[in-house]
């Protein structure tokens, strides 16, 4: 049988879940006690499980926990036809950006509640993705380290928009290990949703899975690249979704899909494995989708006819298949949300588009039909 909560534990809750970023010293000015009081009672608090972690998250607000990539996106656009050897002109551009952090922004423009598990250092580079995030997220989970460099990502881009060579220091990342997630061990396991992406090391990402099945909770695992395939778990069995790619998929069965059959025949590859939920995209082809109760179904592409920036397309077709999941939609249902969401971020410059809302994507579908 719980414990009862005092008048004054009553109060405290009440105030923390009108601002969940309170101070101590403000509750204890608030209600006229010292703050040695207050840190006492939240303490009491969070032993019975009514508060979860640093952040004062009370049990009742269940959030999906993003785990992975935080980094600099920055894209430096030749003017002209590039030159190897020699200075070229340019112009840059820089945002936010990182497969979880682009998933958890959009998951909160939808009106989830988010906390993103990162790793950062004590530099510019994370006040940027700071100040571009805490309006969505949940930052108090990143952990930060002042004698690593913050993720980045830099890519530089002839004049036709292709790519000439892309830099990637995702380092920071392998301080997510299993021994910081156990830090967030209470928040982890009352979460609605856990989404893990591939930036962090196989053993951290076979921990979530193996932390998932013993709490029963829901694990997504994302993909960041065909080489990163190689840190999935090596069981996959009790995985809720996997979110994937044609390339990706390729990689990991070592197969080429040529047609829809093998198309299809990945989809069946994966869900033999234990996967619950699987979602192969393919570009302009659609996806294919499927589980074991439903089906296997390829839903055709959303066409978008102007494209103005290809980055974070995927983490929002992620995103939305995620939070229509969690809506309780069906599978087709779901994988055209995915490809609506994905669709209106390409023809967006931002990473994550700014329009997002829960009521927005709804009329976006509706349009749709």
């Amino acid at each position: 049988m719980p414990e009862r909560m005092t008048e004054k534990e009553l109060l405290i809750l009440d105030l923390i879940r009108k601002n969940p970023y309170v101070s101590q010293q403000e509750l204890a000015e608030i209600l006229g006690l010292s703050r040695p009081s207050i840190a006492n009672i939240i303490s009491g608090l969070t032993r019975k499980g009514n508060i979860l972690g640093r952040a004062y998250i009370l049990s009742e607000s269940q959030r999906v926990i993003c785990i992975g990539g935080a980094n600099i996106d920055r894209k430096f656009h030749i003017k002209e036809k590039a030159q190897l050897g020699t200075s070229n002109p340019i112009y840059a551009t820089q945002n936010a950006g990182g497969v979880a952090r682009n998933i958890a922004e959009n998951l909160g423009r939808l009106g989830m509640e988010v906390s993103l598990i990162s790793a950062c250092g004590v530099d510019k580079d994370w006040s940027v993705i700071e100040d571009a995030s805490n309006l969505y997220m949940n930052l108090e989970t990143v952990t930060h380290f002042p004698e690593k460099s913050t993720g980045s990502y830099t890519a530089v881009l002839d004049s036709d928009g292709e790519l000439v060579i892309a830099l990637a220091d995702m380092e920071v990342y392998d301080a997510i290990t299993p021994e910081l997630l156990l830090r967030h061990d209470v928040l982890l396991s009352s979460a609605k949703c856990i989404m893990v992406d591939l930036n962090c090391p196989k053993e951290t990402i076979q921990f979530l899975c193996h932390f998932a099945k013993n709490h029963n909770l829901p694990i997504v695992l994302v993909p960041v690249s065909s080489p990163k395939m190689a840190r999935l778990p090596d069981a996959l069995d009790g995985v809720t979704w996997l979110i994937t790619n044609r390339d990706e998929s390729e990689t990991y069965f070592h197969t080429e899909i040529k047609n829809e059959d093998d198309w299809k025949d990945a989809v069946e590859k994966w869900l033999a494995l234990g996967i619950s939920n699987v979602i192969i995209t393919n570009g302009k082809a659609g996806s294919m989708i499927g589980n074991r109760e439903e089906g296997i179904f390829l839903v055709p592409p959303i066409v978008t006819k102007e494209i103005v920036d290809v980055t974070g397309a995927g983490d929002a077709f992620s995103s939305a298949v995620i939070f229509s999941w969690l809506e309780g939609k069906s599978l087709i249902e779901i994988a055209k949300t995915g490809s609506m969401n994905a669709s209106k971020t390409l023809q967006s410059p931002y990473t994550v588009r700014q329009d997002l809302s829960a009521e927005q994507l709804q009329k976006d579908m509706e349009e749709l039909s």
